[in-house]
C-alpha cells in the first residue's frame, strides 16, 4: 500500500495565475508559504523562524474558486498530494519542480467557502 498526502495551511504568497488551457480545463497556481516559529533550544541557543515555499496547483472546480477568493496573503488550509515534473531548459539541462496538487481545500480567517456550493453574499441594510 502507498499513500500520497499532504496537509498545509498557511498563507498564499501571491495572487493566483489562472489559466484556461486549450484543453478547457481551468488551472490555478499559486505559491504558500508555512513557517516554523523561532524558539529558544533548551540549551539557550536561538533558532530563527523558517519558512517554506511550496507550489500549488488546482484544477477544475477548485481553481475556480480560486480564482474568485483567494488573493495574496489569503490564509488557506490545503489537502492534495505531491508530484515532481521534470523537463529541460533553454540550455538543454533537466530540471525539476515539486508541485502540490489540490485534492481539497478550505479558506480561513473568513466563512469557509465549499467547492460546489454557492456562495451567498451578506443583505444590505434595509433603510
Amino acid at each position: 500500500m502507498a499513500i500520497n498526502k499532504v496537509i498545509l495551511l498557511g498563507n498564499v504568497g501571491k495572487d493566483p495565475d489562472v489559466r484556461y488551457p486549450a484543453q478547457g480545463q481551468v488551472v490555478a497556481t499559486f505559491s504558500l508559504a508555512t513557517s516554523d516559529r523561532a524558539y529558544t533550544n533548551a540549551a539557550g541557543v536561538k533558532v530563527p523562524e523558517r519558512t517554506e515555499w511550496h507550489n500549488i496547483v488546482a484544477w477544475g472546480k477548485n481553481a475556480e474558486v480560486i480564482e474568485k477568493y483567494v488573493k495574496k496573503g489569503t490564509k488557506l488550509y490545503i489537502e492534495g498530494k505531491l508530484r515532481t515534473r521534470t523537463w529541460e531548459d533553454k540550455n538543454a539541462i533537466k530540471r525539476y519542480v515539486t508541485e502540490i496538487y489540490v485534492d481539497s481545500f478550505e479558506l480561513l480567517g473568513s466563512k469557509p467557502v465549499e467547492v460546489g456550493e454557492p456562495v451567498q453574499q451578506p443583505e444590505e441594510p434595509k433603510p
